[in-house]
């Protein structure tokens, strides 16, 4: 969320940057409106001063036997102008703040300029893709020949988009949320959380995704819970309407939560396999930082889930999105896209965002050095998205005998070097 007066009074650069990811903001509404705004209460403020001055005047007027009633009719008419006039101060701020609420994060300096992800940039590969010599199987092929994945059945009790990891696919999932949340404690220095996976409806406005993308959530009839959409959402909340000592920033959480998605809008994209799930396991890095050390963290946040990848040997490169690709609350962001040979392609594991002050102003969490307080910034990125990383380990690890070779460093935590055909249920 914007600051207004901010917003006020660098109105024509604001609409020039959010031009750049394709947000038009009605510069002429937002000026008439703020006019009658300002109007209104310039008019209510003389009208209270008018009012003091004939209140002090019927008292001593009264002190003196004068009859006043008239005089009191008329401070009793400037009461209710005035009380006209309060409200409608009171409408126009509601309408402001539902306005910025509805207004995406400007974008950083260093965000590259385009209208969609063909102008994304690659920052950097890692890895080379493995040379197969057959014709290398994608996993939702690969995890039902050898019992991992059932469709059918996951489909049965919920519906699509849904699977049932079998045998040493359920161990090899929660292996990999075991392993990324080690390295992120042990040797990345977060702090691990475990919080609530149904969460409210300010805790979604405070990080973005209230009231614009409801859509994409799922909502538990007759309360105000809503399935978690990313721990982001309650990991960054745990700091909502406080303020916390400068010195302790940088704080690091980590946390591992199921994660509930509609995928509105998204039918037809990716609908095979694993990649787009209405319910995944992720393992998500959240950061709150002073505002001059943001993007430093930004950096160092990206780092550590791209050590993840790099320690299990996955091939993947990183992306700068361009201006018109942003998530909604995101000041920068970059994707962490790994090498998928049963697809060809490279396919986003990770995105890692700087939202600068616009969470933090919304959820009302501010840091403090001696008597200044100002807004903190806010980060986080998948550290992984548990799912895609046991798919990309499936499907670049796989033999030619259709059997997969567990990565070295998970062989601690599956007791085992290599995956074969499980008996399955009957």
């Amino acid at each position: 969320m914007h600051d207004l007066s901010w917003f006020r009074s660098n109105l024509d650069a604001a609409a020039k940057r959010l031009a750049t990811r394709g947000f038009v903001l009605d510069v002429e509404e937002f000026r008439r409106a703020d006019a009658e705004r300002r109007a209104a209460l310039t008019e209510a403020e003389q009208l209270r001063a008018q009012r003091n001055a004939e209140s002090q005047e019927i008292a001593r007027l009264r002190k003196q036997g004068v009859d006043t009633s008239e005089r009191q009719q008329k401070v009793r008419e400037l009461g209710e102008r005035i009380a006209v006039l309060e409200q409608k101060v009171r409408d126009a701020d509601e309408a402001f703040r539902t306005m910025l609420a509805g207004i995406p994060n400007l974008p950083h300096e260093s965000v590259p300029l385009g209208g969609d992800s063909s102008a994304n940039v690659e920052v950097k590969r890692w890895g080379e893709p493995p040379q197969f010599d057959f014709v290398p199987k994608p996993h939702w092929d690969l995890g039902p020949e050898l019992g991992l994945l059932d469709f059918d059945r996951a489909s049965k009790i919920t519906g699509a988009r849904f699977v049932v990891y079998m045998g040493i696919g359920a161990r090899l999932e929660r292996a990999l949320i075991q392993f990324m949340l080690d390295v992120h404690t042990r040797d990345h220095g977060y702090t691990e959380v475990l919080p609530p996976f149904l969460i409210n409806s300010a805790s979604l406005f405070g990080t973005g995704q209230l009231p614009k993308f409801a859509e994409d959530l799922f909502k538990i009839e007759n309360t105000d819970f809503w399935l978690a959409p990313t721990a982001e959402v309650p990991v960054t909340n745990l700091l909502r309407e406080e303020t916390v000592d400068a010195m302790r920033l940088p704080i690091k959480l980590c946390a591992y939560t199921p994660c509930f998605r509609s995928e509105a809008g998204s039918y037809g994209r990716d609908v095979r396999g694993i990649i787009r799930q209405h319910q995944f396991q992720k393992v998500e890095l959240v950061k709150f930082s002073r505002p001059e050390e943001s993007y430093q963290e930004l950096e160092s946040l990206t780092r550590d889930a791209e050590d993840i990848l790099e320690r299990l040997g996955l091939p993947y490169r990183r992306v700068a999105l361009c201006t018109g690709d942003l998530g909604f609350s995101s000041a920068k962001t970059y994707d962490l896209e790994v090498w998928l040979p049963g697809l060809g392609e490279y396919k986003e594991i990770s995105s890692c965002s700087n939202f600068e002050a616009f969470q933090a102003r919304r959820a009302s969490i501010r840091c403090r050095s001696g008597k200044k307080s100002e807004f903190l910034h806010t980060l986080n990125g998948s550290g992984l998205a548990v799912g895609r990383t046991w798919l990309a380990i499936i499907e670049n690890y796989q033999q030619a005998d259709g059997t997969v070779v567990v990565p070295e460093a998970l062989r601690p935590y599956l007791n085992a070097e290599r995956i074969t055909a499980e008996k399955g249920l009957v």
